[in-house]
């Protein structure tokens, strides 16, 4: 496969977003090996970031073969590899199930557990691909295909599961899907002569701006019932302000008459959450209980 070939694939699959799950995956399996008194071993965090890549390309790619129609018609999503035939279906489907087989490859490496729910993982992730063909609430679903990826972490070290990683995994999924909400707002006329649905579409941009305020809201609060779950030290707490100012800060950039900004908010200060989060609750994991 020639480089600029590799880079298409890379584009499509959009690698860099990977920045966004992984780190909160890092802090299910910090706070797994924290719970077990032991670090996770090398090979561990290693087929946990394998399994994140494979699932993350496998759920980008069928997301971009179920839309094939959709980002041909729309202005924004027009010049994507598979709308322009850059890239084949026949590709996209070979790279979808190979990076399924690399998911369910890491999960077997990891534990009993992990490869039995693996296909579990694989289904949600496909079926979000049509969920705003009908519902307004797909946003929801993308959140919670990156919500699982703590608890699959926690399982991956452990495995099995604590209930107190589902604190963790709401508040990825309302943090994930109240950016998603931010995002789709550029996508309400195509929407609305596509047929398909979002919460922009069905409450307008000023009110979904303020449903993905509360759904962020609500991420601060699942956040601090966490470090209070697991009596995390202050590091833990001071990353809960950060990432507040931060979520504060991406909303003043978003107004219901001005898109504008959208993607350094959607781009540039979503990496720094997740970034920051794993830097500060990395640093809890190491500081004694409080």
């Amino acid at each position: 496969m020639s480089a600029s070939r590799i880079r298409t694939v890379l584009e499509m699959i959009k690698i860099e977003h990977s920045v966004f799950a992984l780190p909160f995956a890092l802090v299910g399996a910090l706070l797994a090996a924290r719970s077990a008194g032991a670090w996770p071993s090398w090979s561990q965090l290693a087929w946990i970031i394998v399994a994140m890549v494979g699932a993350r390309s496998a759920a980008m790619t069928m997301n971009r073969i179920a839309d094939i129609e959709y980002d041909r018609r729309n202005p924004r999503t027009k010049n994507r590899a598979l709308a322009t035939g850059e890239l084949s279906l026949g590709f996209a489907w070979g790279f979808t199930i190979a990076a399924a087989a690399v998911l369910v490859l890491a999960a077997w490496r990891l534990n009993r557990l992990a490869l039995e729910l693996s296909p579990v993982a694989l289904a949600v992730l496909f079926l979000y691909s049509y969920t705003k063909r009908f519902t307004s609430w797909s946003h929801f679903v993308l959140g919670f295909c990156l919500g699982m990826s703590p608890a699959a972490a926690w399982i991956a070290i452990r495995g099995s599961l604590d209930a107190r990683m589902l604190i963790l995994c709401a508040a990825v999924t309302l943090w994930v899907g109240g950016f998603d909400v931010l995002y789709a707002c550029q996508d309400v006329e195509f929407d609305k002569t596509a047929g398909l649905y979002s919460i922009p579409k069905k409450f307008g941009i000023a009110g979904a701006l303020m449903i993905a305020r509360v759904m962020h809201l609500g991420v601060v609060a699942l956040l601090a019932w966490l470090a209070w779950s697991f009596h995390l030290a202050w590091p833990a707490w001071a990353g809960i302000v950060v990432v507040a100012a931060l979520l504060a800060y991406e909303h003043s950039l978003v107004k219901p008459d001005d898109l504008s900004k959208m993607n350094a908010a959607f781009f540039a200060v979503n990496g720094y959450i997740s970034l920051l989060f794993l830097l500060f609750w990395g640093a809890a994991t190491l500081v004694a209980h409080p």
